[in-house]
């Protein structure tokens, strides 16, 4: 018995333009267009558009919302935005993971504060009703709702240099939503009825939820709106970065953005095994001297005994060559098999000169270098090892030797001040 893959509001225009299709999260989505390379580029570059309707939604509110939220979730909610560590304040959001008794991932996700009492839980496709099952459960005898809204919600993502401009120009009073509107924080609302609607309109009124977040490590924004207004809001994106150099792009694209920006993709990088040993250790509230918790929540006492746990690492190749990761094992350079590999693709704007790497987009690139591109992504192995250590990747087929790094691909735009890209 097979059963059939849902389809976002956008299928048809994915379709109809020339996307390649394929199965995602039980969603038919679109891998690409016409080519993933010119896709990548065009968001480090230029600026892409991503259909991420297949992701998922869940609406928590009531009184003790917050404190729901914050046994479940690993970011501590009082002490998690910019710098100083303020507490998680309307229009903030706040990227973490939701852990089960083990400390193993359920799922990564981000939290936006709407208001007091209300928030909204962001998450990967096919887990809005695994996540707000989960809240439920947990929130038993607590006064709050989790209402799945899985396919009730269009969302659209635009990255890139350009899309500050091209958003410009789609935005009623674009000089007022951009004033303040951080890394990480968000303005207006999807719903109507919302004491917030007003404020992120559409030039022809329609609201959305403005989130200036991403998942390629490029300045760019997240939109959500009322599944009808999805097609019409994309194919205003469409139309107005036409001369900004936008395209559409697809899973491919998003999948190699992503390891190049070091963000993991749930399921895959991060799932059943200690939430502990990894490259984002900004998702859990550590203690100033990295030794315990600023708080405790579901899942803290097992990570803080899982001391032997594997430990996952970052890489990055020396050329574009990459391993088909379903039957990759990573050995060192003895020949000993240490661990597997997690993810490995191709940054196409990324190169090596003298061992250290340069992006596409970096100031300081040497004159004349070309840019092929370098394998990248995550390894999971039994003890950690040191940046720049050389290790073996493996498949069926093919042999590659790459490096561990900490960062991949450098001067990425995703922190950067909207006024820079006006």
């Amino acid at each position: 018995m097979t059963t059939e893959k849902k389809k976002t509001p956008l299928f048809t225009w994915h379709t109809c333009n020339g996307a390649n299709m394929v199965e995602f999260g039980d969603y038919l989505m679109p891998v690409w267009y016409a080519s993933a390379r010119d896709e990548h580029l065009a968001v480090v570059t230029h600026a892409g558009l991503f259909d991420t309707s297949h992701m998922a939604a869940v609406r928590v509110f009531g009184p003790d919302a917050f404190d729901l939220l914050q046994w479940c979730f690993s970011r501590n909610l009082d002490s998690c935005v910019g710098k100083d560590n303020a507490p998680l304040t309307p229009g903030k959001c706040v990227y973490g993971v939701f852990l089960d008794e083990h400390g193993e991932a359920i799922d990564d996700s981000i939290v936006y504060k709407i208001k007091d009492e209300e928030y909204l839980v962001v998450v990967n496709a096919g887990m809005g009703g695994i996540i707000a099952a989960h809240l439920q459960t947990k929130g038993t005898g607590r006064r709050v709702r989790c209402v799945d809204l899985t396919d009730n919600l269009g969302k659209i993502d635009i990255q890139g240099p350009t899309a500050v401009k091209t958003m410009q120009k789609v935005l009623k009073a674009p000089e007022t939503v951009f004033d303040k509107l951080t890394y990480f924080s968000a303005k207006g609302h999807f719903d109507r009825t919302s004491e917030f609607a007003g404020n992120v309109q559409l030039l022809d009124g329609t609201p959305l939820l403005l989130s200036r977040s991403g998942y390629t490590g490029e300045v760019g924004f997240e939109l959500f709106v009322e599944r009808k207004h999805t097609v019409k809001l994309w194919e205003t994106l469409i139309e107005a970065g036409k001369e900004f150099g936008v395209i559409a792009c697809g899973l491919a694209a998003r999948d190699s953005l992503r390891a190049g920006a070091i963000l993991p993709l749930s399921h895959q990088d991060i799932g059943h095994w200690p939430y502990v040993h990894h490259p984002w250790p900004f998702a859990l509230p550590l203690n100033q001297a990295g030794t315990g918790f600023t708080k405790q929540f579901l899942g803290s006492d097992a990570l803080l005994k899982a001391t032997g746990a594997p430990h996952t690492l970052t890489f990055a190749g020396n050329d574009l060559r990459k391993v088909d990761t379903h039957d990759a094992r990573v050995f060192d350079l003895a020949g000993k098999e240490i661990g597997t590999v997690l993810t490995c693709v191709t940054d196409v704007a990324i190169a090596r000169h003298c061992g250290k790497i340069y992006s596409i987009a970096s100031p300081t690139k040497p004159e004349g270098l070309a840019f092929k591109g370098l394998s990248c992504g995550f390894v999971k192995v039994a003890s950690n090892l040191p940046p720049g250590t050389a290790i073996e990747l493996r498949d069926g087929r093919r042999a590659i030797q790459v490096v561990i790094e900490t960062d991949v691909r450098p001067d990425r735009t995703a922190r950067k001040p909207l006024k820079n890209f006006l």
